[in-house]
């Protein structure tokens, strides 16, 4: 019996190494656990943020034209280099709209800008967030 005592001692026992390693797997194993709680027991639910709706433009001496920026061209930040505003006129006008004026329009802050010159006459367009 006692070899049998000296080979169970040595399977059981473990170098500074081992345990260190061993002690701290079984903490990072309880933290897995609590993270996956609702991060370490936060009852806060996760909040989404709604996306941005489309902004209709307000144009100065209109008569026909319609000049709409959507949601998504607001959330994806990309310049629209000629967002076209024709609606029912007889000729067309386009608009530049930069990546800083889509940022603006993101954090609800109005921007104008001047359509393209068409037919002699060109247009103020204000898009304002709500």
């Amino acid at each position: 019996m006692p070899d049998h005592a000296a080979a169970l001692d040595h399977r059981t026992s473990l170098t500074r190494r081992e345990f260190t390693l061993e002690a701290a797997l079984a903490l990072l194993s309880g933290c897995v656990i609590t993270i996956s709680d609702m991060a370490c027991g936060s009852s806060a639910a996760p909040t989404s943020v709604a996306p941005p709706a489309d902004v209709n433009g307000n144009i100065a001496a209109n008569h026909g034209h319609i000049a709409v920026i959507t949601g998504a061209q607001i959330t994806a930040g990309t310049a629209i280099v000629a967002l076209d505003i024709h609606g029912t006129a007889s000729h067309t006008h386009t608009l530049s709209i930069s990546q800083a004026d889509l940022t603006s329009l993101k954090n609800k802050q109005p921007i104008t800008t001047v359509s393209t010159t068409d037919s002699g006459h060109s247009h103020g367009v204000t898009f304002t967030p709500v």
